[in-house]
C-alpha cells in the first residue's frame, strides 16, 4: 500500500483593525457581509442607528468600526462600538456565514471588551459593554455565554396584518379635547420635536438622548416621508408623535410580506399630556395611513419586553409577537492597581 500523503491543516488567521471612519471599499465590503449575513439568518443583523454609520468618511463622534479580515483582504466580520454614557458603551457585530465557527466573533467580542476596560487606576469605574443580538438566535446566546456576557435587556417585534379583512379592528381616532394633529414639516419641526423627543423617552438608553446628528440623516435618507409623521398639538405645543416608516422589502424576510412593510417607527406621548389616548389615537392614524395612504398589507413595530403598558396597547389593535432581539451585558472591571 502505498503511504498517503499527511493532511494539510490551513490556520485561519484573523486580522483586527480599528477605524474612526470607513472608506469606500470598506462600506462595499461590510455592506456585503450585512447583506450575506441577512440572506442566511432571515434577520438584519446590524439596527438603523448603525446602518446609518456605514458611509465612506464619516467620522461620528464616540463611534468606531473594528473590522476582521484574513491575510487576503477578505472581510470575516464587522463590529461597531458606541459610546453611550461615562461609563457606558454599546455594540453590534456580524460574522459572515462562509467565516462562521472559526471564532472570528469571539475575537471580535474580546476585541470589544478590551476597547472599553478601563485603565488601572485608584478611581477606575467598572464600565459596562451592551452588545444586541439581533434575532435571538442559539449561536449568539452561545457566544454570549462564552464570553462573560449576561441576557440583559429584550426587544419585541411586534407585527399586525393591514389587510381589508382588519379594517373593522382600526377605527377613526378618537382625539383628546384641544389637541389638533399636523404632519412634520422639516426646517421647521426639528427643535421642538427633539425636545419632546427626549422628555418621552427620558428613561430609554438610546432614544432619548438623539440630537440633530441622529435626526437629520434620517431626513436625508430615501424613505423618508413627511407625510407619515404626525405631530400632535396642544396649546400651541407638540404633546405627542407617531413618526411612520415604509420598508420596499420586509426586513425580516417574512414571505408572506414580499412587498413593502410599513413601520411604527417612533410614537412618543409628553409625560405631562400622558393619558386621556392620545397614544392611541396616534397609533392608529399611523395605521390608517399606512393602510389607506400607502396600500399596505403589513406593518411592524419594535418595543421593549418589560414595557407592559405599550405591548398591551399594541395587543389589544391586534399585533402578535414576531421576533426577538436580545443585548447581552458584560460589566468590565479595571485590572488591579499595582500594589
Amino acid at each position: 500500500m502505498r503511504p498517503q500523503p499527511a493532511p494539510t491543516y490551513v490556520r485561519r488567521v484573523s486580522l483586527l483593525s480599528w477605524s474612526r471612519r470607513l472608506t469606500t471599499s470598506q462600506v462595499a465590503e461590510v455592506g456585503a457581509l450585512v447583506t450575506a449575513a441577512r440572506a442566511a439568518d432571515g434577520v438584519g443583523p446590524v439596527s438603523d442607528d448603525v446602518a446609518l454609520t456605514l458611509r465612506p468618511d464619516l467620522d461620528a463622534p464616540g463611534r468606531s468600526h473594528l473590522i476582521s479580515t484574513d491575510t487576503d483582504g477578505t472581510v470575516r466580520g464587522y463590529a461597531h462600538l458606541a459610546r453611550a454614557g461615562d461609563t457606558a458603551w454599546e455594540a453590534e457585530l456580524v460574522v459572515h456565514p462562509d467565516h462562521r465557527r472559526h471564532k472570528v466573533g469571539t475575537k471580535l467580542v474580546e476585541a470589544l471588551t478590551q476597547a472599553v476596560r478601563p485603565a488601572p487606576a485608584p478611581a477606575a469605574q467598572p464600565v459596562t459593554l451592551d452588545v444586541w443580538a439581533h434575532g435571538d438566535s442559539a449561536a449568539a446566546a452561545a457566544l454570549a455565554a462564552g464570553t462573560g456576557f449576561t441576557r440583559g435587556r429584550v426587544l419585541l417585534q411586534l407585527r399586525r396584518s393591514l389587510t381589508a379583512a382588519d379594517a373593522a379592528e382600526l377605527p377613526e381616532p378618537v382625539w383628546p379635547a384641544g389637541v389638533t394633529v399636523r404632519t412634520f414639516e422639516p426646517g421647521k419641526d426639528e427643535t421642538a420635536w427633539l425636545a419632546l423627543n427626549a422628555r418621552a423617552f427620558a428613561n430609554h438608553p438610546e432614544q432619548g438622548r438623539w440630537t440633530e446628528q441622529d435626526l437629520l440623516p434620517r431626513e436625508a435618507q430615501p424613505w423618508f416621508d413627511p407625510a407619515g409623521f404626525f405631530l400632535a398639538i396642544r396649546d400651541g405645543e407638540l404633546a405627542g408623535f407617531h413618526w411612520t416608516k415604509v420598508h420596499d422589502t420586509d426586513p425580516a424576510g417574512e414571505a408572506e410580506s414580499a412587498g413593502p412593510v410599513g413601520e411604527v417607527y417612533v410614537i412618543g406621548v409628553d409625560p405631562a399630556r400622558a393619558g386621556g389616548g392620545l397614544g392611541r389615537a396616534l397609533t392608529l392614524a399611523g395605521l390608517r395611513h399606512l393602510r389607506d395612504d400607502r396600500g399596505l398589507s403589513a406593518v411592524l413595530l419594535y418595543t421593549d419586553e418589560d414595557n407592559a403598558r405599550a405591548v398591551r396597547m399594541y395587543e389589544h389593535l391586534g399585533f402578535s409577537r414576531a421576533s426577538v432581539d436580545v443585548q447581552y451585558r458584560l460589566t468590565a472591571t479595571p485590572p488591579a492597581v499595582p500594589g
